[in-house]
């Protein structure tokens, strides 16, 4: 089968050179053609330009009307991810947008409508969703092995500067819509729609900062509530990242739900403890993924879904509705 031609817009987004890098090494699906830098990237983001090197600079205009380049990963700033998502499907370009999209309700509302109408994929960058012990764990969800499940506890925390503590600011919700959306997106998977959603986000006022940089929020159940939490203020925030299931017939903690097994590389593991003994005494069975790379299993199965190999599981409605909760749990109206 061909290779996908694809090319990517933007190296505003936290993900963009990680992306940019993981297509050019998957060079058994992917032809990269080239890249565009709209929004005057080149001069915000210059320390997110060697990945491009040796590649051919590109306009967005010239990617549109390229009908050979059927696919974009859309990694601009959050606030441009919608816009330039929207542009492309109008185009029929197959998108790999990063997460969580912008900030305007209707223009992502208009952007579900075209990709669906069109019947493209639209394939969006939360990375757990194709972390192996996320996988096994909704599996084992949906089996019943876990019985009833009253309550998720999800956290993504890690220590920012002060310029990126205020940058938060640029979004109501802050490190909730920055972060926090990877959070929800889980338990809205695992518990659906909530009866009700608190916003709680907050501005720790640490070196001046106004941003929210501290976010959270909580989600009441018919039968529990859930939380989830991610602070740009929280020294070993990153190894105390944690995705814990409460149900009747046992309980898994994933902790950390990410950390490097070789930083170099760009490779990561997950530790796991299940717990299903009723025992106060009896300890849980802990176990570790392989290494892996967070980024390579989400591109080969966005490429599947180019070539129509694979559906993607998530329909359009579960990425529109994902995002009202998320905008939800911000404080935003719409």
């Amino acid at each position: 089968m061909n290779k996908i031609r694809i090319a990517q817009i933007g190296a505003g987004h936290d993900h963009a050179t990680s992306i940019f890098r993981c297509i050019a090494k998957q060079k058994d699906v992917f032809e990269v053609v080239g890249y565009a830098l709209p929004e005057g990237e080149e001069e915000k983001f210059p320390h997110n330009l060697k990945c491009f090197e040796g590649y051919k600079r590109l306009t967005v205009d010239e990617i549109m009307a390229d009908k050979t380049i059927t696919a974009v990963t859309i990694e601009t700033e959050e606030v441009n991810l919608t816009k330039y998502a929207l542009l492309a499907a109008r185009n029929g370009k197959q998108i790999h947008m990063d997460k969580p999209g912008g900030t305007d309700y209707s223009e992502f509302k208009k952007l579900i409508d075209t990709v669906k109408e069109n019947q493209l994929v639209f394939h969006l960058g939360y990375m757990y969703r194709y972390n192996p012990y996320v996988i096994e764990l909704i599996e084992d969800i949906k089996s019943g092995k876990l019985g009833e499940i009253y309550s998720v506890e999800a956290q993504m925390n890690c220590k920012h500067n002060v310029h990126k503590r205020n940058w938060l600011g640029t979004f109501k919700g802050g490190m909730l819509f920055f972060l926090g959306c990877h959070l929800i997106d889980l338990i809205f998977q695992i518990q659906g729609e909530p009866e009700n959603i608190i916003p709680l986000s907050r501005s720790t006022k640490i070196d001046g900062v106004t941003g929210e940089d501290f976010g959270m929020v909580v989600f009441e159940y018919k039968n529990g509530v859930s939380f989830a939490k991610t602070c740009a203020e929280e020294i070993g925030g990153f190894e105390r990242r944690q995705l814990v299931v409460c149900g009747s017939k046992g309980t898994v903690e994933l902790k950390p739900l990410e950390w490097y097994s070789d930083i170099s590389k760009g490779l990561q593991f997950t530790k796991k403890n299940e717990c299903v003994s009723e025992n106060w005494g009896t300890p849980g069975v802990v176990s570790k993924t392989d290494s892996f790379d967070r980024y390579d299993t989400m591109m080969y199965s966005f490429a599947d879904m180019c070539k129509g190999l694979k559906k993607n599981p998530l329909s359009y409605d579960y990425e529109l509705r994902l995002y009202e909760i998320l905008l939800k749990s911000c404080g935003v109206e719409f």
